[in-house]
């Protein structure tokens, strides 16, 4: 305890009770395609010469579609095959002439990554990690490249653009599970026989950390100057950044239109999403011209519970990873009633923001959450385990998935 010794004003700096918790991002993107190392790459401002194709296989923070152009080069052409490139063999010191052209498979692959990323910014994105791989073959290797996100901490949202085949959609929805901050943003089967749930899925399990969308869009491509079909999951990722920034994480990402999508492979009807809908599948419907998400579903639907629509997953992941953050520093506290009612007060504030945005359901906020840090929760064998324990309940808002009226005729008096 301080001591006075002379009479006079002391101003003394107090530790707060509570420490806010900041709102962690939830629109980051991570995304996997092709671009060739031979692409075109834009010149340098200062007249240097050429920007490089960044490395395959690394990571690259992207902010916007010119710092994309700079390290993945612009939309172009497919080169033929027998267009000159020197190549320099290592274990000969010769230098030959080797055909430089793309595969149909490679380009295909590689407009997929370019569309997707210009997609994603023009929806509403504002931040992305994209990896390169070299060609559409290395997409069968995905597991490796989704292993190079689990560093990267602001990664919410993960799309692979056209990986439509089982194993590879297994494989991003395993990242997603075991990292328990993101979800993955999955295409549909772009040509299926019939419009089933299976034959959209091609087979890909449920999972509640995972949303699939059809049909295919189709986009303006600037090469040919038509109307060429892309996988949708790209643009979907902008609209999710753009509902959080407008609304929030906690609002369903449905409902919004695909900026940039002039058409679809298909339009379906109400029936024909009737039996798609309570199994997981978003379906994208045009509207009056408009090209509409609608669903909000993770995928399996109603087998999921609770947790069968991706807002509630995404905002529970935003819960969890803010209250984590935002709560180190009781690590290593004296584990006292004390540390229990900081710990209390911190997270009710927080909760306490989260219901006047909306996202808590509730008419106060006794009704809406409850957080719990005493002596029922942290009894002598749970403190001498050096632990301590808060156990919080929230009421999560859900999307007002079916609206009905019930209109009734009266006879006027």
């Amino acid at each position: 305890m301080t001591q006075y010794l002379y009479p006079g004003v002391y101003v003394e700096e107090v530790t707060p009770l509570a420490r806010p918790i900041a709102g962690v991002g939830t629109s980051t993107a991570g995304f996997i395609g092709v671009a060739m190392d031979n692409v075109e790459m834009p010149p340098k401002p200062d007249g240097t010469g050429k920007f490089e194709v960044c490395k395959a296989g690394e990571p690259q923070l992207i902010t916007g579609w010119e710092q994309f152009k700079n390290n993945f080069g612009d939309f172009q052409p497919k080169k033929t095959q027998g267009s000159p490139e020197v190549v320099k063999e290592p274990e000969k010191g010769q230098v030959k002439e080797e055909p430089a052209g793309w595969s149909d498979d490679d380009y295909k692959a590689y407009l997929q990554l370019q569309h997707t990323v210009y997609g994603f910014f023009n929806n509403g994105g504002t931040r992305c990690w994209v990896i390169r791989i070299g060609k559409v073959d290395d997409l069968t290797k995905l597991a490796d490249s989704l292993k190079k996100f689990e560093p990267i901490d602001d990664i919410a949202i993960v799309a692979v653009p056209g990986a439509i085949k089982k194993e590879q959609q297994n494989a991003i929805i395993v990242h997603c599970e075991n990292m328990k901050d993101r979800v993955a943003i999955l295409d549909g089967i772009q040509s299926p026989s019939a419009f089933t749930a299976d034959l959209i899925t091609g087979g890909t399990p449920n999972s509640k950390y995972a949303a699939l969308y059809f049909p295919w869009i189709k986009v303006l491509d600037p090469i040919s100057q038509t109307n060429i079909s892309q996988p949708p999951s790209g643009h979907l990722a902008g609209v999710y950044a753009r509902v959080d920034a407008e609304r929030g994480v906690f609002k369903a990402p449905a409902n919004e239109i695909v900026r940039g999508a002039v058409d679809l492979d298909y339009k379906l009807s109400p029936n024909d999403q009737a039996g798609l809908n309570p199994k997981g599948i978003n379906v994208i419907r045009a509207f009056d011209g408009n090209l509409n998400i609608w669903g909000a579903r993770t995928l399996g639907g109603d087998a999921n519970g609770e947790f069968r629509y991706i807002s509630t997953r995404r905002y529970f992941n935003f819960l969890r990873k803010s209250i984590e953050q935002g709560t180190q520093f009781v690590v290593f506290e004296p584990n006292s009633p004390a540390l229990w009612q900081r710990i209390t007060r911190t997270v009710s504030d927080f909760l306490l923001r989260q219901w006047r945005d909306g996202a808590l359901f509730g008419d106060t906020p006794k009704q809406a959450f409850f957080v719990k840090c005493d002596t029922d929760t942290n009894p002598p064998e749970v403190r001498e385990a050096g632990q301590v324990v808060t156990e919080i309940g929230v009421a999560i808002v859900k999307p007002a998935e079916f609206v009905i009226f019930r209109i009734q005729q009266t006879t006027g008096e």
